[in-house]
């Protein structure tokens, strides 16, 4: 199973980016070889539809859960369209986050926010 997760910071005791489509880093958190891989979001500096941008980069990453704090809509719909599950981050690091989901801590993202269409956050 592969774990993604937006940090701003391109190693493992980085705080989780609040931004998902922007983030400049995805980590990538691979359990069957316990195996972390930073990648660059290349839809961070994207004029608009950085959310869909970033999720086709996870889908093509074949990541199969996505641990973040929020996410818009169409972003979600083209991760949940991967089969990506989403799950709600806390404002702790990200390996704390990375150890909590592992452990059954976190719950999935419910709260689907309609986007910030237009806006660079």
């Amino acid at each position: 199973m592969k774990i993604a997760i937006p940090v701003d910071e391109k190693n493992e005791n980085s705080r989780i980016c609040v931004s998902y489509g922007r983030a400049p880093y995805y980590m990538i958190f691979d359990s069957d070889s316990a195996k972390v891989e930073f990648v660059q979001n290349t839809a961070a500096d994207s004029a608009g539809g950085a959310g869909i941008k970033a999720a086709q980069l996870l889908v093509n990453h074949k990541v199969n859960i996505l641990i973040t704090e929020r996410c818009g809509q169409n972003a979600a719909d083209v991760l949940i369209a991967g089969n990506i599950k989403i799950y709600r981050a806390t404002k702790a690091l990200v390996m704390d986050n990375l150890k909590a989901f592992l452990q059954g801590e976190l719950e999935e993202l419910s709260d689907i926010h309609p986007g910030y269409h237009g806006h660079k956050n």
